[in-house]
């Protein structure tokens, strides 16, 4: 049985993982509008991996004799001027949800919940994947995006992500 603030935790990671879906689909309406549906679509995926994350979690929890509650799922509230700065937030984002999980894993640590942190395992090294795909795709953006072809040809590449569903045994 889980330690009560670690379970807490882990319900309250549930909701910030369905808020980052909420988030990066909000992120590819903007694409969307801009006619990027390339960026959209990988927006689209980003937000499916997050419901992924949540419901890895939440079964986590479940099979750990723990009840789930959910809270309200935030509204996003930013306002983009550049097709950078949606992908500049997501990195602002995915940093804010590593904070989050190694808050986590310190619970389980200092609890020596082993098992918690072995389940934690997972998401840490996704977290440094995500960062480092967030990063990535600043960068290409820096460099292609503000001429027209560049900005199609990192659309194009974007367009052709293929979603496969997330499990921990990945």
């Amino acid at each position: 049985m889980l330690e009560k603030n670690i379970a807490e935790l882990l319900n309250d990671q549930i909701n910030k993982e369905l808020y980052s879906a909420y988030l990066y689909l909000d992120f590819a309406n903007y694409f969307e509008d801009e006619g990027l549906d390339g960026f959209a679509h990988w927006y689209e995926i980003q937000a499916q991996e997050e419901r992924d994350h949540a419901f890895m979690i939440r079964r986590y929890l479940l099979d750990n004799g723990h009840r789930v509650t959910f809270g309200a799922i935030a509204k996003p509230d930013k306002v983009f001027k550049t097709h950078l700065d949606p992908l500049e937030a997501g990195l602002e984002h995915e940093k804010y949800v590593t904070s989050l999980i190694t808050a986590i894993y310190t619970a389980a640590f200092a609890a020596k919940d082993f098992k918690t942190m072995q389940f934690l395992d997972w998401f840490v090294k996704e977290q440094g994947e995500e960062e480092k795909n967030a990063d990535d795709l600043i960068k290409k953006m820096k460099l292609f995006g503000s001429e027209p072809k560049g900005l199609y040809m990192l659309n194009q590449e974007l367009s052709a992500r293929v979603y496969t569903p997330a499990t921990a045994a990945d």
